[in-house]
């Protein structure tokens, strides 16, 4: 076996990710980055609950959230109006352990990530760069460059490709991505400004050509800016590097904000595209080497840690000999699924926000003002909207690893979150166990002593809950086991009656114990 069990490609939130989960499971990994050194500017902002629900697991969570700010509200604004207000506040409140959403920067998030894996005994190795990428004997062989100009050769199991939407890794496996580019040339700036919109809120302003949305950052007077660049400098954008002054002015003039000083200006064009496969053969792709899709609702970044999370127990079972190599089947269609929806979904609503024409702007000066502010006071809507947003709606019920129903719970739904009464020295809640990224078996109730017999043959722990008003509002069916995946979701639910379904189940799948 090759010291080097999984191979990851990109230090980036994905690829660190991915590696803290891999060691966390006894996978020996090596993590590779062309760049010499973290990238220095903020990037990918928002985290969301459910990405703060794996970072749990890990024992970062805490540490995220008292290094980020909480997003208290935002603010639609349409020709320089202000037409809607929707509150977040704890909006999530009963849904997660995490009920809100938080801003915390890239450049401050992944060297937290680093850290943690280098507590682990794993260093990112930089600059080291992917030249080529073949098959081995039982594994892949890549072809890695030094700083120093000298080529390697390194062996691994597996390659996880984690390296961005130019991957080098989806390149050398020949997987196409396809998809579009929206018309307009945007910036993003992270600012020191005054106006009465850098008030730690988010705002997102429609216009009759211009597009603005205005990001709270940590510190007095500052956010960041996302914009559109004026249409007569965007066509130079290839000839020279545009700058602060190049932008779209009359926006960001109306809504009264004072630029004091630019610590951070890009120019990018944004793209949706979906890979057409994240796997091939003993390589995966994760992160945006597997999916790209507009800015809305700042799902890129939690979107990749999700595939990571995803991924990283399957390997590390089906590396240990604890899983049938099957489970790695389930990766691409669990995943590429909700990438497919989300590109989709998140075209559809930028497209309505920037696309030029008469259409497009009746519908964002005529129709948004009239819709959207009477739907941020529903709070059926304010909940769907956040578990929406935060992935903790996202399930695999299609996926074959997904088997039964009991209540209102379904296989492959996320583990509903519920506190519970405080005992001593007991768990808080129902996800506390997680904690240990081992498969284990929920009663709510009363667990059968044939439930308990599985599972102690297999070596799963069974976790008994007490009934509960809280269990019943989530969906949960009282004595029914729940067969629930290192990730979180449930696998497999039946009634109480249901142990000669669940030995099936864990045969089936030759799932053992760690």
């Amino acid at each position: 076996m090759p010291d080097t069990q999984v191979l990851i490609v990109g230090a980036g939130p994905t690829g660190l990710v991915l590696a803290l989960f891999l060691t966390r499971l006894g996978v020996r990994v090596r993590i590779v980055d062309k760049t010499a050194q973290p990238g220095t500017t903020s990037r990918a902002l928002v985290v969301h609950a459910r990405t703060l629900e794996f970072y749990r697991q890990l024992g970062l969570a805490d540490a995220v959230v008292q290094r980020g700010q909480k997003f208290i509200a935002a603010n639609l604004w349409v020709a320089g109006k202000q037409v809607g207000r929707i509150h977040f506040g704890e909006m999530g409140r009963g849904v997660s352990p995490f009920p809100y959403m938080l801003v915390f920067p890239q450049d401050e998030h992944e060297p937290l990530l680093i850290d943690a894996l280098a507590q682990r005994g794993v260093a990112v190795e930089r600059p080291t760069e992917l030249v080529s990428l073949t098959n081995a004997t039982d594994g892949m062989r890549a072809t890695l460059k030094r700083s120093d100009g000298a080529e390697e050769q390194c062996d691994a199991l597996y390659v996880a490709g984690c390296d961005g939407a130019r991957s080098r890794v989806r390149e050398s496996l020949g997987v196409g991505f396809p998809g579009g580019t929206y018309e307009h040339l945007f910036y993003v700036a992270d600012v020191e400004a005054s106006g009465p919109v850098i008030n730690g809120e988010l705002h997102v302003v429609l216009d009759d050509a211009d597009f603005l949305a205005v990001f709270p950052l940590k510190g007095e007077k500052r956010g960041r800016l996302i914009g559109t660049v004026r249409d007569e400098m965007a066509g130079a954008a290839k000839q020279e590097r545009l700058m602060w002054n190049d932008v779209s002015p009359r926006v960001v003039d109306r809504m009264g904000i004072t630029v004091d000083k630019v610590n951070w200006f890009s120019t990018y064009h944004v793209h949706h595209r979906v890979a057409d496969r994240f796997r091939e053969g003993r390589a995966f792709l994760l992160g945006d080497a597997a999916h790209v899709h507009s800015p809305v609702g700042g799902q890129g970044m939690n979107t990749g840690i999700g595939d990571a999370v995803n991924l990283a127990w399957k390997l590390a079972a089906v590396i240990a000999g604890r899983a049938d190599a099957r489970l790695l089947a389930t990766y691409q269609p669990e995943r590429i699924a909700f990438a497919k929806r989300l590109v989709a979904t998140t075209d559809r609503a930028f497209t309505i926000a920037t696309k030029s024409g008469p259409i497009a702007r009746r519908v964002r000066l005529k129709v948004f003002p009239r819709v959207i502010p009477p739907l941020f006071t529903v709070e059926r809507v304010r909940r769907l909207m956040f578990r929406t947003i935060s992935q903790t709606a996202l399930h695999y019920r299609e996926s074959p690893l997904s088997v039964g129903k009991a209540g209102g719970v379904q296989a492959g739904d996320r583990l509903p979150w519920i506190e519970l009464a405080m005992i001593a020295r007991g768990p808080e809640d129902n996800h506390a166990p997680l904690a240990s990224l081992e498969w284990q078996v929920h009663v709510y109730g009363v667990a059968s002593q044939a439930i308990r017999t599985v599972c102690r043959e297999r070596g799963i722990d069974v976790h008994e809950f007490a009934w509960s008003a809280g269990a019943e509002r989530v969906g949960f069916e009282r004595d029914a086991v729940y067969l629930v995946r290192p990730d979180g979701h449930v696998a497999f639910a039946a009634s109480q009656s249901g142990s000669a379904a669940l030995a099936s189940y864990l045969e089936e799948w030759k799932m053992s114990p760690r």
